[in-house]
C-alpha cells in the first residue's frame, strides 16, 4: 500500500518583506493580480503583519512581477452574487481597504502596470501613488454596469466631484500624464515605479517618524471631521510633538549641522 503524497504548500497571493524601517507588500495573484476573496484574505493578513511590526516608517504596495499592478476584480466571482453580495464580498473588501488606509505610517502604491477598477481602489487607499510612464488607470466598473464603491469616495476627495463623476460615468481610462495632472498620482517616472517609490520612501524614512504619523492623522482629520474638531486634533498632536524626544533631537542636529537620528519617541 503506497503512502499518500504530502500536500504541497500553497504560495500566498500576497507577501510582505521588511527592510530596515520599510515594508513592501507584494501582490502575486497571476499576471493580472486580480482581486479575489483569497487574495483579499492574504492582503488583510499582510496588512496585519505590517501594523504589528515595530519601527516601520513607510510601506510600499506593488504588483511584483505581474503585468498589471492590479487589473481589478475577478468578475467570475460575480456570477452567483445577488442579495448576499454585502456578506460575501462588499463588506469584507471594504474592511480590507479601510485596514490598508489606516496603516499608521505613510503608504505608497507603486504602479508598474495598469491599475483598473478594484486595482485602482487599492492604490487610492494608499497615501501616495507613483506610476510608470505608459501605464494606465481607471475606475472602469461602469463599462460592466458595476460600481466602484470605496474608490468613488476616495477619488472624489482627490480630484473633486466633477472629475470624479466624469471618470465614473464614462469608465474613462487615463494615461500617466492625465493621472498626474488630475492629482490621482503624485509622481510619474520613466523607469521602474517600484524603484521610484523606494527612493520616495527613503526620503520619508529620514524625516521624523512621529511627525509623519501625526501629519497623516491631521490630513485625514481635515477630510473626515468638522473644522473645529480637526483643529482640536491638531492642538493635541502638536503638544505631543513638543513633548517628543524627536523634536529636540532634530533641533540639536540642526545646530550641530548633522543629520538627525530620530527614534520615533
Amino acid at each position: 500500500m503506497s503512502a499518500s503524497p504530502l500536500p504541497q504548500p500553497v504560495e500566498p497571493l500576497v507577501s510582505v518583506t521588511f527592510s530596515a524601517a520599510r515594508a513592501e507588500i507584494t501582490l502575486s495573484n497571476g499576471p493580472l493580480n486580480l482581486v479575489t476573496r483569497p487574495m483579499l484574505r492574504d492582503l488583510n493578513a499582510a496588512i496585519g503583519a505590517v501594523r504589528e511590526h515595530a519601527g516601520l516608517r513607510c510601506v510600499i504596495l506593488h504588483g511584483g512581477t505581474a503585468k498589471a499592478f492590479c487589473a481589478g476584480s475577478d468578475i467570475r466571482e460575480f456570477a452567483d452574487l445577488r442579495a448576499d453580495a454585502s456578506e460575501r464580498k462588499i463588506l469584507f473588501e471594504d474592511m480590507v481597504l479601510r485596514n490598508l488606509a489606516q496603516i499608521e505610517v505613510p503608504t505608497i502604491a507603486a504602479m508598474d502596470g495598469p491599475a483598473m477598477g478594484g486595482g485602482l481602489e487599492l492604490a487610492l487607499a494608499c497615501d501616495l501613488r507613483v506610476m510608470r510612464e505608459g501605464v494606465k488607470l481607471g475606475l472602469t466598473e461602469a463599462r460592466l454596469g458595476g460600481l466602484a464603491g470605496n474608490g468613488s469616495v476616495r477619488l472624489a476627495r482627490l480630484v473633486g466631484p466633477a472629475r470624479a463623476k466624469e471618470m465614473l460615468f464614462t469608465g474613462a481610462i487615463l494615461d500617466a500624464d492625465a493621472a498626474l495632472s488630475w492629482g490621482i498620482v503624485n509622481r510619474v517616472t520613466p523607469g521602474s515605479a517600484l524603484e521610484a517609490a523606494r527612493i520616495l520612501a527613503g526620503e520619508i524614512q529620514q524625516r521624523g517618524p512621529l511627525s509623519n504619523r501625526f501629519a497623516k492623522q491631521l490630513v485625514d482629520a481635515a477630510l473626515d471631521r468638522p473644522l473645529d474638531e480637526a483643529l482640536s486634533v491638531s492642538t493635541r498632536l502638536q503638544q505631543r510633538i513638543f513633548d517628543s524626544a524627536d523634536l529636540h533631537e532634530g533641533m540639536r542636529a540642526f545646530f550641530a549641522k548633522r543629520e538627525p537620528e530620530f527614534g520615533g519617541t
